[in-house]
């Protein structure tokens, strides 16, 4: 509430309201009538949705950990010019929270294509593999066979719901490949990537199989483009740099081949946001953007003319997916949340995880809470947190109020637990004030030197919305959200209570025209 009212000010006012609402918050009646209006909001909720889900859409924030929602919470009213403490997100407004256990099947703290065959296959994985189960080993071709995984994007689109993959990173990285693909190492991306007896023992890279697993995905957008186009072959956006050539080995163009197999179904493939923008989504029903060679940029770093961003990517997938009666299911990741958070550039990675938010908040604006279900999760954390007792609207990348009573030094209050932010001066900790900590790819301390932050083990948090989503409460382990989302939309497994409330309603509205019917016999009789 406080948010929507400063947001609606002028900047040049919102610091004279900054201190009223100060002078609000001393007295009682604030805090009362604040929990009171959301405590008569709680009560509307137990009147459950038990809708049949006709969408549903996954937000993945990778990386994005309990504190990382924290700052990111904070830094959005901050960019607003408020305090930020109170400030919400749009995920904050979803009705129903949830835990969720991260470990992989072998390692208590994740890694991103583990966990996306949990979140997406409904089976705790390995670390390293995707769509596979724990039986098949990392690296190891010979034990993928047999042991493949299906997603809920290939359920839905079994079911007739359209499907989309939507991505910050490359198309054919960990967690968006788990929606497709069946790889033992989450790393070969092309057959470029890969060991010569694995690519001779017939397994396929994740490129190849985006597009042969599953046919006809709808939307696809994110980056990866080199890997799709032969080794050696020139960018179309970065003609003369060689780190963006095509990787594959064996000559195929799959961009080509994608073209050629859709040209007779209103099929568009996109390179940049210009193209992505100008097409008219009513005429569009299949479209490829590969918007970079690699991950798309950071959103801090982003090119307005030519990379589209999150909101604009999920917006245009949004718009064709939900022309289908029969509903869609979309993937959304913000994946570069970890990537921010692996570098110890904690700016980048908070700022990723605003647009996502952003993202939320129009998917919201498209779609309804009565037919459309909405999960928001992660797939695990990072040592990232950021303490130090600072005061009430200290700006998220600022300095504690204190120096450290060891070595008499400031500290920001953002902090890694290791990382590349690990610095020793003349046998001392670094002294941060020396240094522009508030620049966008300032990398945060860390207690111990790595040259890449390590993933956090702790449990993440699970928002959802939307018919069924009540289902989501408590702790669980992570490969139980793909089966309440399928639940919900009546795909997948057990599918009996659809069936049989179908089957009901069938009844009940054909009972007037049956007994209607038999009227008409026995007058006729």
């Amino acid at each position: 509430e406080i948010s929507l009212l400063l947001a609606s000010f002028p900047p040049h006012l919102k610091i004279k309201l900054y201190l009223r609402v100060a002078d609000q918050e001393k007295d009682p009646l604030f805090w009362n009538t604040w929990a009171q209006r959301t405590l008569k909001n709680a009560i509307t909720l137990q009147k459950l949705n038990q809708n049949t889900a006709k969408n549903l859409i996954l937000f993945l924030g990778d990386g994005m950990g309990i504190p990382t929602v924290t700052a990111a919470r904070i830094l959005k009213g901050q960019l607003s010019r408020q305090s930020g403490e109170e400030t919400q997100l749009e995920m904050d407004k979803f009705p129903f929270v949830a835990l969720s256990k991260t470990y992989n099947t072998n390692a208590q703290v994740a890694d991103s294509a583990g966990t996306a065959t949990a979140y997406l296959c409904g089976v705790k994985a390995n670390e390293g593999t995707v769509g596979v189960s724990a039986a098949a080993v990392r690296s190891q071709c010979n034990t993928t066979q047999g042991n493949e995984v299906t997603s809920i994007l290939r359920w839905a689109k079994e079911a007739g719901k359209s499907v989309g993959i939507v991505t910050t990173t490359r198309v054919n990285h960990a967690t968006p490949s788990a929606a497709y693909a069946h790889c033992v190492d989450r790393d070969w991306y092309s057959d470029g990537e890969m060991p010569a007896e694995a690519v001779q023992a017939g397994c396929k890279d994740i490129a190849r199989q985006l597009f042969e697993n599953i046919p006809d995905i709808d939307v696809i957008m994110g980056g990866g483009r080199k890997y799709m186009f032969p080794k050696n072959q020139s960018d179309v956006e970065y003609p003369g740099e060689k780190k963006h050539f095509g990787t594959r080995i064996d000559r195929r163009n799959l961009v080509e081949e994608w073209n050629n197999r859709m040209k007779n179904k209103n099929a568009h493939y996109v390179w940049n946001k210009k193209e992505l923008l100008s097409l008219n989504p009513n005429s569009v029903d299949y479209l490829l953007g590969l918007f970079e060679p690699g991950d798309l940029p950071y959103d801090l770093e982003r090119n307005n003319e030519t990379d589209p961003s999150l909101t604009e990517m999920v917006e245009v997938a949004i718009k064709i997916l939900k022309k289908n009666p029969s509903g869609f299911y979309l993937l959304v990741e913000g994946g570069r949340i970890d990537h921010g958070h692996h570098e110890g550039k904690a700016k980048q990675a908070l700022h990723e995880a605003v647009e996502m938010d952003r993202a939320i908040g129009h998917a919201g604006l498209m779609t309804s809470i009565y037919d459309t279900m909405t999960v928001v999760t992660a797939d695990h954390s990072h040592m990232f947190n950021f303490g130090g007792y600072t005061p009430r609207g200290n700006t998220i990348f600022g300095l504690a109020p204190m120096l450290s009573d060891v070595d008499q030094k400031p500290f920001t209050a953002i902090l890694y637990g290791n990382g590349p932010g690990f610095k020793v001066v003349n046998g001392l900790r670094e002294n941060v004030s020396t240094l522009d900590y508030e620049e966008n790819n300032y990398k945060a301390q860390s207690a111990v030197p790595l040259s890449m932050e390590t993933h956090g083990g702790e449990d993440v948090a699970v928002f959802a919305k939307g018919p069924m989503a009540h289902l989501l409460h408590g702790v669980h382990e992570q490969n139980y959200i793909p089966h309440v989302m399928a639940y919900a939309a009546c795909i997948g497994q057990n599918r009996d209570h659809c069936m049989s409330s179908s089957g009901a309603s069938s009844l009940s509205a054909a009972l007037p025209s049956l007994t209607a019917l038999l009227t008409l016999i026995r007058l006729l009789c």
